[in-house]
C-alpha cells in the first residue's frame, strides 16, 4: 500500500475516529487514502488554524482522545503553529499532519515549500519531515508514543507528496501501538510528602490540569475527603471536584480567582500541588507573597517542572494518577490507625469565607453589566454544561462567576490564550460529545477573529450555544493600558451604515452569524437574558447549528484583578455582595 494509506491505517489502530483539516495539492494523496480507508470522520474547516483548535477541543473533551488536524504544505503548516503552541502550553496531545513539496525540491524554494519541522520544533514534542517512505509507519507509531508518554503534548509529521505516493510493505493487521511511559511515585516518596502534610495545621491541595489529563479526579476527591483537606483548583484543574463540594476552597490568582479562594490560600500553611505548574496567573509575580510561611510539596509528571518557578520543600516526579493512588492508599492506612489530624475547624473557616466573600452579580443596568450575564448563565446552564473559552475580560469574569461541577467541563486555552480559539475549539468539543450542552463564551474581538468557522458548524450540523458579550472594545487590553495612563487603539466602535440601530457597536454580529448559516439572538435588557438562553438551547436542538446569544454590554467595565500581580492585592472595581439578592446564583449565597 502507499505510505499515505499506511499512515491512515495506523491512525485507526491508534484509536483515531475524527480528523479536522483543509485539503490541498501537497496533501491530496493522504486525503485519497483517508477516503479509501474509511473509518475516520473528517470535518472540513474554513481556516487551517481553526482545524488545529478543533483538534484541541476534541482532545480536551474525553480522556484518551487525540485530535488530528491536517493541512497542505507551506502556509497550512504555519497556520497551525498557533494550535501547536496552545497544545504544548496546556499539555494537550494533538497530531498535526502536513503535506510537503517533493523531496527533490524541498530546498529549492519550491512553491509552498517551507521547513515546517524546524518552525514547529519549539512548540511540539517532535516535528519530523519524513524523507523515506519506509519510515512512515515508524514515525507515526513513535508520534503516538510521544504524545501519550510523560507530559502529553503535540507532534507534527510533515509528508512530502512523493513520500505519500510511494508504495511500501506494511501489514496493518499486526500493527501494535508502543507501550506508554509515565513516571510513577514510590511509596517512600508519598510517605515523605504526607509526613510534611501531617505537620501542618492549615493545608490545602492545589489541583492542576495534570489531574484531569490523567483522568484522576475521582482519586483527588477521595484523597481530599479521606484527609478532610480543602482543595484549590487551578484554572486548568477547574472541575476536579464540584464547585459546591464542601472541600472546594475556590480558585486563586490575580485574575481568574475568587475572593474567598485568595483569602483561603493566604491563610494556609502547607500546599500540596499535584499536576500544576505554578503559572503566574495563579501565583502572581510576587512569589514571596505566594510562598511566605508555607511548606510546599510539588508532584508533576515532568521532572524539570519541579523547581522551575520556585523550589518546593519536596518534589516528586510522577503521573498524577499514579501518585494519587498511593496518596489514597497511605491516607486510608493513616486514617485506620487514627493518625490523621482533625481539620474540621480549618475546613469550616474556608467555607465561611466561601459564603461571605462574594462579588456582586445582580445589576439591572442598561446597557448590561457583564456580571448579570454570568448570573443568568448560571440559571440557564446546569452542571452538565461544557464551557469553552480562551482569554479576555469575558473569560476572566466567567471564571470568577460561573460554576463548574465536573472535569473537562471548563475547556480553556490556558497558557497561550489566542484570540479566535473559542469558536473552533467549541466545534471540536461538540464534535467529540454530540449530546452535550456545549456553551462557548467570547468577547467581541475573540468572536471576530475566526468567525468564519461558524460556517463549519452550519455545514456539518454541529450545534452549540455561543454567548457573545459585546462592548465593542478590547476590554482586557484597555484595562491593562490604564496602568500606563493610555487608552490607545483598543476602541472597536463605529457607526455601521447598514445597521444604524446598533449605534456605535459596529459589527452587526446577528447579520454575520445568519449569513454563515447559523442562528443569532441579540439581548439589550437584563430580563431578556434567561429567555434568550432558553430559546438558544431550543434552536440549537431544532436546527443542529451553532446559536449565538449576543449581549450588548456597557462600553467600559473593569473586572476584578490585581494591578500589581499580587494575589493579596486585588482591586474590586464594582460594589461587592453585601445582601442575598446581590449574588443569587453563588454556590453559597449570602444568608
Amino acid at each position: 500500500m502507499t505510505a499515505a494509506r499506511a499512515a491512515v491505517e495506523i491512525l485507526k489502530r491508534e484509536g483515531v475516529t475524527n480528523a479536522f483539516g483543509v485539503p490541498g495539492a501537497a496533501i491530496n494523496p493522504f486525503y485519497k487514502a483517508l477516503q479509501q480507508g474509511g473509518g475516520i470522520d473528517h470535518t472540513l474547516a474554513r481556516h487551517v488554524e481553526g482545524a488545529s483548535h478543533m483538534a484541541e477541543g476534541y482532545t480536551r473533551t474525553h480522556p484518551g482522545n487525540i485530535g488530528v488536524c491536517i493541512g497542505t504544505s507551506g502556509p497550512a503548516g504555519t497556520d497551525m503553529i498557533t494550535g501547536l503552541y496552545s497544545a504544548i502550553g496546556d499539555s494537550i496531545p494533538i497530531l498535526c499532519i502536513t503535506g510537503q513539496a517533493p523531496t527533490s525540491v524541498i530546498h529549492k524554494e519550491d512553491f509552498q515549500a517551507v521547513d515546517i519541522a524546524s518552525i514547529a520544533k519549539p512548540v511540539t514534542k517532535a516535528a519530523t519531515t519524513v524523507l523515506e517512505a519506509a519510515q512512515v509507519p515508524g514515525v507515526f507509531q513513535q508520534a503516538f508514543h510521544l504524545m501519550r508518554s510523560g507530559r502529553p503534548g503535540p507532534v507534527l509529521i510533515d509528508l512530502p507528496i512523493d513520500v505519500q505516493l510511494t508504495e511500501i510493505e506494511f501489514d496493518p493487521d499486526t500493527y501494535e501501538p508502543l507501550p506508554v511511559y509515565k513516571p510513577a511515585a514510590t511509596r517512600a516518596q508519598i510517605e515523605k510528602a504526607l509526613s510534611l502534610f501531617l505537620e501542618s495545621e492549615r493545608p490545602v491541595i492545589v489541583a492542576g490540569g495534570g489531574i484531569i489529563s490523567a483522568d484522576a479526579s475521582d482519586l483527588l476527591v477521595e484523597f481530599a475527603e479521606l484527609t478532610n483537606t480543602p482543595v484549590i483548583p487551578t484554572l486548568m484543574g477547574w472541575g476536579t471536584l464540584p464547585d459546591d463540594h464542601g472541600l472546594n476552597a475556590g480558585m486563586v490568582g490575580v485574575q481568574t480567582s475568587h475572593r474567598y479562594g485568595n483569602a483561603n490560600f493566604l491563610e494556609s500553611d502547607f500546599v500540596l500541588g499535584i499536576g500544576n505548574r505554578w503559572a503566574n496567573r495563579h501565583t502572581g509575580y510576587k512569589l514571596d507573597v505566594y510562598t511566605r510561611g508555607r511548606t510546599f510539596v510539588h508532584v508533576d509528571i515532568e521532572p524539570t517542572q519541579i523547581g522551575k518557578i520556585f523550589a518546593p520543600d519536596y518534589g516528586i516526579a510522577s503521573d498524577a494518577k499514579a501518585a494519587l493512588e498511593l496518596f489514597v492508599e497511605v491516607a486510608r492506612e493513616l486514617k485506620a490507625a487514627g493518625k490523621l489530624p482533625d481539620r474540621s475547624a480549618w475546613v469550616a473557616s474556608t467555607q465561611e469565607r466561601k459564603a461571605t466573600l462574594l462579588r456582586r452579580t445582580h445589576f439591572d443596568d442598561v446597557p448590561l453589566k457583564p456580571q448579570r450575564v454570568y448570573e443568568e448563565m448560571n440559571r440557564a446552564f446546569g452542571p452538565e454544561t461544557r464551557y469553552v473559552t480562551t482569554i479576555g475580560l469575558s473569560q476572566i469574569a466567567g471564571a470568577q462567576m460561573l460554576h463548574v461541577y465536573k472535569p473537562r467541563h471548563w475547556i480553556n486555552c490556558g497558557q497561550a490564550g489566542p484570540l479566535g480559539w473559542t469558536i473552533p475549539a467549541a466545534l471540536g468539543v461538540a464534535k467529540a460529545d454530540p449530546e452535550a450542552q456545549v456553551v462557548a463564551l467570547s468577547g467581541d474581538y475573540d468572536f471576530q477573529f475566526m468567525i468564519e468557522e461558524l460556517a463549519v458548524g452550519a455545514q456539518h450540523r454541529i450545534p452549540y450555544v455561543h454567548v457573545l458579550v459585546n462592548n465593542s472594545y478590547l476590554g482586557l487590553i484597555r484595562q491593562a493600558q490604564a496602568g500606563l495612563d493610555i487608552n490607545f487603539q483598543v476602541n472597536l466602535e463605529f457607526e455601521n451604515l447598514n445597521s444604524p440601530e446598533l449605534g456605535v457597536y459596529g459589527v452587526d454580529h446577528v447579520k454575520v452569524v445568519e449569513g454563515l448559516g447559523c442562528k443569532a439572538i441579540r439581548v439589550t435588557e437584563p430580563d431578556q437574558l434567561l429567555p434568550a438562553f432558553e430559546e438558544a438551547k431550543k434552536l440549537a436542538a431544532e436546527y443542529r447549528v451553532p446559536v449565538v446569544v449576543e449581549a450588548i454590554l456597557e462600553r467600559v467595565t473593569n473586572i476584578s484583578m490585581s494591578r500589581t500581580m499580587d494575589i493579596s492585592d486585588i482591586t474590586e472595581w464594582e460594589e461587592l455582595a453585601t445582601e442575598p439578592g446581590h449574588a443569587p446564583t453563588a454556590v453559597r449565597p449570602l444568608a
